[in-house]
């Protein structure tokens, strides 16, 4: 025995679109003896394992050199290099603790973003995953069980009832046949799968004569060939689409990149300006000098530079993974908290999603009209329908065909028992048929009775009489006419319809050797129609008031999904998404990019559509400057997840591929707790900003007193004798105040609590930058009064001058060291606002009053401990320098809040 030759007269992805026969001749098998055993082993070998390519893992050092590819890290390092330079110029006295401290913040930051990356899965391998075990094939004339992986083109595949399908297949032969697609397509409820074929442009999710790697049948058995295997499944170009969906910079990334670079350059051009300006104004060239020269550049880049900016960042985020948590979101990437609160998009698969999953029967239609699922007239319906059932509920949940389970959970809702009649015979439901019969033993146990459920058509046209409240009627044509026209209404408004009728049937009236108890098809005439059920996946009953609040605060919510669009439309609106218009995959695919571009602008529905056409939506909402978020539960919503911002899975319905390609999971799979987390992103990034501008005007503080007190030497009085500058902060000083003040606050200012009117506001453009020239202008003047001040001080403790005064250099180092430090924590409560007074919501975070504490603790600590004198080079202080000390600081809130209110009133003008 041997196999035909493969050929190439067909394409595998034309399979559906071919009869049988050639389908078979095609491949070069056997629809009776399958493959022979050398034939299965040479495709094996020719066409590969029936597995997904896995990527290989990302080497650790690999992964830490992309985490320490940022600007403000380059410039971290590049501190490094300076500090090691002045210190072995210096004479290598000590430890380089400069260049110890900023290396250390380094390496704390990439140890935080390591450990995140550790914990993402890889969505391709999930994939792998979700392939059979085991396939049952036909080979050398025998029906025998191999390993799924060695399933190869050709083969003939036998599928039963619970069996996952092990690739993609052309149906040969089926009997009952019903496949859950809803991971791969999206459709709602099982398929009913048939052998014809069907045109070639058939969109994936009416591919009836076809079955695909990575569903489940939950009803009948088939024979089917094999046509494609491992990559080229469905499933596998999937995951080629998940591997070349490539990903985005968040916004975070983008403004922290902004920033690095502005730092950067602003470094570079003070620090060069400040030294080329002590170098030429002083006469002394010798090498002690230029050690100086030096030093003064490390101190400017010390001091412009938050070295702990990254890692604070960092830990911010991190607080905030816990944070969202808390309300069900798990969010897997750092970067992702901020990324969700910036999007302007949400793209939302309609499945188990919007949606329940669960089919639900809405309302019953009898002759006298329709009905709630309570009322005493829907009780037989709902009765005879669950008879004609071979769905169960269980503690688990429903088992079986979702419309059959339908009628189960109908009665349970509606307080009725489910009946438990005694079934003789069987009619299965096909796709030729359109209907179910069963033969049950009749209410008295003496009779026996026809129930059948099926197609309202198909039923209809068996009834001789319609049952009503009065009893039952002649099923007259202008009856007939009107539950006809009562089934369209039903199916425009996106309802599944299914007719139940029964009859008595007369001892010993079936056939073959056991008449009264078999059932045949001539008995499925002259039924009594009882009613027929609308039913439904109803939408998430949260999720219409969580849409209507994404769209108050200016998120535009798409639904895109691979069910039907009267479906997709219907729900669409019920959930008040704005202007449900619903345009199709195969619509879609017709349109030139101008024309698509228009319509993913004005469409907001956009049903039967396939994962190319997913990614294809995201990738133009991004390339058109909107931050796109994407949720989904589905295989089918892997590459769009990946490739959104933000790509959000459910936790419970969705698969391990969505889990693994999206960024965040919800746990709860409500989609209510997407805008929760989007609410608790706008508030992370919010506190971002707070903790960009304090740590920013902070450090150009320290810029401005260290610069200012060069270029200004003179005025102060901050030259010695022999004419060299004395630096009004040494460089461990400063390194000391990035230590108090941009640790413990800025933290404590990151964890602030989220403002409810963030959700009243649209959501920031993608080029709106955190930090805008407005924003720049309130960091280079809060910095510059903090500057003058400290200056002051040291003016005011120095001989000499603008104010005369009779402390040593280290005494005026250590005043002003001092007001700098109690500026920073000052500006802790100014940052909390941009124009109310500081003094607002001054008692809502406790952290910040306890991060004050400590800070001004650490400094009590600096000025009086002896080991810490000699270390930062500082001395004890009296009252009369705090006062001073204190003073400043008053001096900065009454300045700050004037600032304050021209803006307001600037702003009301």
């Amino acid at each position: 025995m041997s196999s035909p030759p493969l050929t190439d007269t067909l394409s595998i992805s034309d399979a559906h679109a071919q009869p049988p026969g050639e389908v078979v001749t095609a491949l070069g098998t056997s629809a009776e003896d399958g493959l022979t055993r050398a034939e299965a082993a040479a495709r094996l070998a020719s066409h590969g394992r029936n597995e997904l390519a896995h990527a290989a893992p990302v080497p650790l050092w690999r992964r830490v050199l992309r985490l320490l590819n940022e600007p403000l890290t380059y410039l971290l390092f590049a501190a490094i290099i300076v500090s090691v330079i002045a210190w072995a110029a210096e004479g290598r006295h000590g430890a380089p603790i400069d260049a110890i401290v900023i290396a250390a913040v380094i390496i704390l930051n990439t140890l935080i973003g390591l450990v995140q990356e550790l914990k993402a899965a890889d969505a391709v391998a999930a994939l792998k995953q979700m392939t059979s075990p085991s396939a049952t094939v036909t080979r050398d004339g025998r029906t025998q069980v191999i390993d799924a992986a060695e399933l190869v083109p050709g083969d003939i595949l036998h599928l039963g009832e619970g069996d996952a399908v092990p690739a993609d297949a052309r149906l040969l032969s089926g009997s009952r046949l019903m496949v859950a697609e809803a991971a791969l397509t999206g459709e709602s409820v099982p398929v009913h799968k048939t052998r014809d074929a069907v045109a070639a442009d058939t969109p994936l999710a009416d591919r009836l004569p076809m079955v695909y790697s990575g569903t489940a049948i939950t009803q009948g058995s088939a024979r089917a060939v094999v046509t494609g295997t491992g990559a080229d499944s469905e499933i596998g170009r999937i995951a080629g689409m998940i591997s070349t969906a490539g990903s985005t910079d968040t916004p975070l990334q983008k403004e922290m990149a902004a920033v690095g670079k502005m730092l950067t350059i602003a470094v570079i051009a003070i620090a060069l300006a400040v030294m080329a300006t002590v170098y030429f104004t002083t006469a002394d060239h010798s090498t002690s000098s230029l050690v100086t020269v030096l030093l003064l550049g490390v101190s400017l880049a010390v001091a412009a530079v938050p070295e702990g900016l990254t890692a604070i960042v960092s830990v911010i985020l991190a607080m905030g993974v816990r944070r969202m948590a808390a309300h069900e979101a798990i969010v897997k990437q750092l970067d992702a908290v901020e990324s969700l609160g910036s999007a302007g998009v949400v793209c939302t698969d309609k499945t188990g999603t919007l949606t329940l999953n669960q089919m639900t029967i809405d309302r019953v239609i009898t002759a006298d009209g329709r009905h709630h699922i309570t009322d005493a007239q829907a009780a037989e319906t709902l009765a005879l329908g669950s008879i004609a059932s071979n769905a169960r509920l269980t503690a688990e949940g429903p088992i079986g065909d979702p419309t059959e389970a339908a009628f189960l959970i109908a009665c349970s809702d509606a307080g009725l028992a489910v009946p438990q009649a005694h079934r003789f015979d069987e009619l299965p439901f096909s796709s030729e048929r359109k209907r179910m019969s069963v033969l049950v033993a009749g209410e008295t146990g003496a009779g026996r009775q026809l129930v059948m459920k099926g197609a309202p058509d198909v039923v209809l046209a068996r009834c001789t009489h319609v049952r009503t409240a009065d009893g039952d009627t002649e099923a007259t044509p202008e009856v007939l006419a009107r539950l006809d026209e009562e089934v369209t209404t039903l199916a425009g408004e996106a309802y599944r319809t299914l007719a139940v009728a029964v009859r008595e049937v007369p001892a010993a009236s079936g056939t073959g050797e056991n008449p009264e108890a078999s059932l045949d098809e001539e008995m499925e005439q002259g039924l009594t129609f009882v009613g027929l059920v609308a039913m439904i996946d109803p939408p998430r009953p949260e999720a219409k008031a969580a849409i209507a609040q994404a769209q108050q605060a200016g998120i535009r919510v798409i639904m895109i999904t691979g069910d039907h669009p009267l479906t997709a439309e219907r729900i669409a609106a019920d959930l008040g998404i704005n202007d449900p218009k619903t345009l199709t995959g195969a619509q879609l695919s017709e349109l030139t990019d101008a024309q698509f571009a228009k319509a993913v602008e004005t469409t907001s529905v956009f049903a039967r559509v396939d994962p190319s056409h997913k990614l294809r939506i995201v990738k133009h909402l991004q390339d058109h400057g909107h931050v796109v978020s994407m949720t989904g539960d589905g295989v089918n919503d892997a590459p769009a997840l990946k490739r959104a911002d933000i790509g959000v899975a459910m936790g419970i319905t969705g698969t391990q591929v969505s889990h693994d390609a999206a960024t965040m999971i919800l746990a709860d799979d409500n989609f209510a707790s997407i805008i929760t987390a989007v609410k608790q992103g706008r508030g992370i990034y919010s506190n971002l900003k707070k903790v960009l501008r304090y740590l920013l005007s902070s450090n150009m503080g320290e810029v401005f007193t260290v610069f200012g007190g060069v270029v200004l030497a003179g005025v102060l009085g901050l030259v010695q004798a022999d004419g060299a500058v004395i630096l009004p902060l040494l460089a461990t000083q400063i390194l000391w105040v990035n230590l108090v003040t941009d640790s413990t606050p800025a933290l404590a200012l990151g964890v602030d609590p989220v403002d409810d009117r963030v959700m009243t506001k649209p959501p920031r453009r993608p080029d709106q930058r955190a930090l805008d020239g407005r924003e720049w202008a309130r960091i280079l003047s809060t910095g510059f009064v903090m500057a003058v001040l400290s200056l002051l001080a040291l003016d005011a403790c120095l001989p000499g001058g603008l104010i005369a005064g009779d402390d040593d250099v280290a005494t005026g180092r250590t005043v002003a060291f001092t007001v700098l430090v109690i500026l920073q924590l000052v500006n802790t409560l100014s940052v909390r606002h941009a124009h109310t007074t500081m003094f607002a919501g001054l008692f809502t975070n406790h952290w910040l009053w306890l991060a004050l504490a400590a800070g001004l603790l650490l400094q009590l600590l600096v000025v009086y401990l002896p080991i810490l004198n000699t270390a930062f080079s500082t001395v004890p202080l009296d009252g009369e320098h705090w006062l001073l000390v204190i003073g400043c600081a008053v001096v900065f809130i009454i300045v700050e809040e004037l600032r304050r209110a021209v803006v307001r009133m600037v702003g009301r003008g």
